[in-house]
């Protein structure tokens, strides 16, 4: 039994990776399988308009907007990635610290949770669980990181 297991993960792992070099794999599993880092994991999530999946990436802040204060409060801003797509990073800031002298043109690195929307999507859960029930994300500007 152990074997027949251990070659059918084998063969979806290979099944998996062509899918992924052919551009059609599943860009993660609901709730946060981090399955790859960067601009293509994230434009293939945009494409396939996918919804509660964990990614990882980095981008320069190109706008700064108004906390959202409506419920929980979310500092937001908009990046741009490598590949020119933009995202909206909302922070929220009652479960996390504020991410420091955050100003246009700075680089910032994150994990968290992509939502689809029209725009581009938006990056979620960019801070601990208080409740441990699944993994946290992160920000990181200037060598901090904000949890």
């Amino acid at each position: 039994m152990k074997k027949i297991a251990a070659v059918l993960v084998i063969l979806l792992a290979g099944y998996f990776g062509l899918l992924q070099q052919a551009g059609n794999a599943p860009v993660g599993l609901p709730g946060g399988s981090e399955h790859s880092v960067g601009d293509d994991q994230i434009t293939r999530a945009f494409r396939q308009r996918a919804k509660d999946l964990r990614v990882r990436g980095e981008g320069e802040v190109i706008r700064l907007l108004a906390d959202d204060l409506d419920g929980s409060r979310h500092q937001r801003f908009i990046i741009r990635l490598d590949s020119g797509h933009t995202v909206l990073i909302a922070h929220n800031i009652d479960l996390a610290p504020r991410v420091d002298a955050l100003d246009k043109g700075d680089s910032i690195e994150f994990s968290g949770i992509y939502e689809w929307n029209d725009r581009g999507g938006v990056v979620h859960w960019t801070h601990h669980d208080p409740q441990g029930r699944r993994q946290g994300g992160w920000i990181e500007h200037r060598g901090k990181r904000y949890r």
